[in-house]
């Protein structure tokens, strides 16, 4: 839905089963409408849509994509944005690191990426820019050497390019602006501000002016706007949270660097606070959260830096004396504390405070998607759990 006429407010479907498109489309039919009608019964509502890349391959067949449009406009509901991250099945099954395969370096992600551009435009109305977030390169503990390392980068920077490149083809064939969004997170090839800042200046405009600069017949400073302009940030709240950067630093950056945010997901990470003293309360709500489909990456700041631990069960294991701990569990963003937990839900409200003067982008994605793998005591009825969190939004908008 758009509000104040400026932003586009959704939350994405990869909270729900699509596997293929048979599978999508029953979970839209059954949770959109009766969304819709709680949050925005008097105007469209937007929609972040997730096709795994099977169900983007089906709905390239037949009259599928007809049939859905169709279905769009009897709901009055639009897309504006898609996730583009988790190639495969996200639900029901082990995840973990596989959320990056295949990564930027295989034509497997290039060709789900492009095709998805090619829906979005599609099913994009006029006049609406749209995104698509995307995995940020790789995963960095499949790579043993510091060269192979650098050799992903070039890669995944030259095909991101050629999204680029297509991008501003289609800008120029239809009018439609869409951008890729990078969404850095702990343990990816990008985790936080200054990689963001170093893969742009080491990688995306280097390769660029091998790669583009020629084709479309660019100055230099013409060929890094065009990178600036069809690359752009995911910025999850939850993932920059882990890093321990205060989203006011991290604006700032961007904006001096001319890096534009495409989408901002909303969403909150665990925050574990140790007191001095017995902490067993904390460890063993924190085991609560262990679980074995996606991967929950730990983070602690020192001195020097953060450290981040690959998973949860890691720091379940070691029990260490941090002050406080940070998780890579997506938690309802309307959650400020769960006993003796809390949440980075006052990142959120950073966030939301900074676009009250400087509307940074439109897009605004709430991204819970571990309904399914909460405890107990935090599981409620999906629908109700997602106009919750929309509501809440839109009541600190």
């Amino acid at each position: 839905m758009l509000l104040e006429n400026k932003y586009h407010l959704t939350y994405c479907t990869n909270i729900h089963p699509g596997q293929d498109w048979e599978s999508t489309l029953n979970s839209l039919k059954e949770y959109v409408p009766g969304i819709k009608s709680a949050v925005s019964p008097d105007q469209p509502f937007g929609l972040g849509l997730r096709l795994s890349n099977k169900a983007s391959e089906e709905l390239a067949k037949g009259n599928r994509m007809n049939e859905f449009k169709k279905w769009l406009q009897d709901q009055d509901v639009y897309i504006f944005t898609m996730n583009g991250f988790p190639y495969g099945n996200f639900h029901n099954e082990r995840v973990k690191d596989d959320v990056h395969t295949p990564d930027w370096t295989t034509k497997e992600r290039l060709a789900y990426t492009q095709r998805l551009f090619h829906q979005l435009a599609e099913l994009i109305p006029e006049g609406i820019n749209g995104g698509i977030s995307t995995s940020p390169i790789s995963y960095k503990h499949w790579f043993k050497s510091e060269v192979e390392k650098q050799a992903a980068f070039k890669k995944g920077a030259k095909q991101m390019l050629l999204v680029a490149k297509q991008l501003f083809e289609l800008e120029k064939s239809t009018g439609k602006y869409l951008h890729l969004d990078i969404e850095p997170e702990p343990d990816g090839f990008l985790e936080n501000t200054d990689e963001v800042l170093s893969f742009y200046k080491d990688y995306l405009f280097p390769a660029g002016r091998d790669i583009l600069a020629k084709d479309l017949n660019l100055d230099p400073d013409e060929l890094e706007n065009l990178v600036r302009r069809y690359i752009t940030i995911c910025y999850d709240i939850c993932h920059f949270s882990l890093a321990y950067e205060e989203p006011t630093e991290t604006f700032k950056k961007f904006k001096q660097a001319g890096i534009q945010i495409g989408k901002i997901q909303v969403s909150a990470a665990l925050k574990i606070l140790f007191e001095q003293g017995d902490n067993q309360e904390v460890w063993d709500l924190l085991e609560k959260f262990n679980e074995p489909t996606y991967l929950h990456q730990v983070t602690e700041k020192s001195g020097d830096g953060v450290k981040t631990y690959n998973d949860l069960p890691v720091v379940l294991e070691k029990k260490n004396s941090a002050k406080e701990l940070r998780a890579h569990f997506h938690v309802p963003i309307f959650l400020e504390q769960f006993e003796a937990l809390y949440s980075t839900q006052d990142q959120i409200l950073k966030t939301l405070e900074y676009l009250r003067t400087d509307p940074i982008s439109e897009h605004l994605e709430i991204e819970t998607y571990t309904w399914d793998v909460l405890p107990e005591a935090l599981k409620e009825n999906l629908s109700s759990s997602i106009i919750r969190e929309i509501n809440w939004l839109k009541s600190h908008l």
